[in-house]
């Protein structure tokens, strides 16, 4: 009896092994704990958010009366929902432009040899390590009307602006805008290099060799030859951007909190405001959901292009 049954213990054993090895298995119980997370994290919220925006529901009952799509079709009819819409647009498209140009030169001038090398990569680096709350600290400080090392610097060094009327960085909506969107590409940018250094790298040497042999130098091999060849990846790097930027909130509600007369909101300062602030839950819920069809449209073109982001 005893032996039929260490067999049959041994049977069983051997029966869970080859379970565990079947891809079938295998795969999803290795991917379950990721898929159980989003689902939690950012599953239950997103579809707690869809349910509230389609409800008149206020802070503290978490529930309301059903109104269907009445808080998105009344939206349009505020004129800081439009501006907050418009700014998300104008400081997320402005802001990755100045990624692209920057990323690119930078990750050019990093593959050479130089001295300080590692300085100036460390100094690239530091903005994406840093949390994005600490280093919008700092630029508030940077941008502030009375202690601006700018103002400082353009006054003194450069004599450009009056110092004893300097520019207000962020009193001004013009202004504040410009500075919202230098600190969102100052705080992209060593992502994007990263990605543009990877695909300089993947380029072939027989590339840089073929071009050399043509005479495509300087900026017509940049031109001709390096940016159709990094096109791929770059498109992946400003999608990603666009994304992180698009779904800020920290920037825009440390720098200004949306002023100077909500010049600034965007949307999802704009969300919290009327939500949060306000206690409007439906609303609020439905203001931030107008991300949700810009971000799902960048994150489906994210996923074709990051297909053809090897050079071949």
């Amino acid at each position: 009896m005893e032996a039929h049954a260490a067999r049959r213990s041994k049977a069983g054993t051997r029966r869970w092994r080859r379970a565990l090895e079947d891809r079938r298995v295998l795969a999803p119980l290795l991917i379950a704990p990721a898929v159980i997370y989003i689902v939690l994290v950012v599953g239950v919220p997103f579809g707690w958010a869809i349910y509230l925006s389609l409800t008149d529901a206020i802070g503290g009952s978490l529930r309301g009366e059903w109104v269907g799509l009445d808080n998105f079709t009344s939206l349009w009819g505020d004129s800081n929902f439009r501006r907050a819409l418009r700014n998300t647009l104008i400081i997320t498209l402005a802001s990755q432009a100045l990624v692209v140009v920057g990323a690119a030169i930078l990750s050019h001038y990093l593959l050479r040899d130089f001295r300080g090398k590692w300085l100036l990569r460390l100094l690239i680096i530091l903005p994406w390590a840093a949390p994005v709350a600490l280093g919008t600290i700092g630029w508030l400080w940077i941008f502030d009307s009375l202690f601006s090392v700018i103002n400082w610097t353009l006054g003194h060094a450069f004599g450009i602006v009056d110092t004893t009327d300097p520019p207000q960085w962020l009193g001004r909506p013009n202004l504040a805008l410009l500075a919202i969107i230098v600190v969102h590409a100052w705080r992209v940018l060593p992502f994007a290099v990263i990605i543009f250094l990877a695909g300089l790298a993947s380029i072939p040497s027989e590339v840089d060799d073929a071009a050399k042999i043509d005479g495509a130098t300087g900026v017509k091999k940049l031109f001709y030859v390096t940016l159709p060849l990094q096109l791929p990846i770059a498109l992946v790097a400003l999608l990603f951007g666009i994304v992180f930027t698009a779904a800020d909130f920290a920037v825009v509600y440390i720098l200004t909190a949306g002023g100077p007369f909500n010049s600034t909101q965007v949307l999802t300062t704009w969300s919290f405001a009327i939500g949060i602030n306000s206690g409007d839950l439906g609303q609020g819920a439905a203001i931030s959901l107008y991300l949700f069809p810009l971000l799902a449209v960048v994150s489906i073109a994210m996923l074709f292009f990051a297909k053809r982001a090897q050079v071949s």
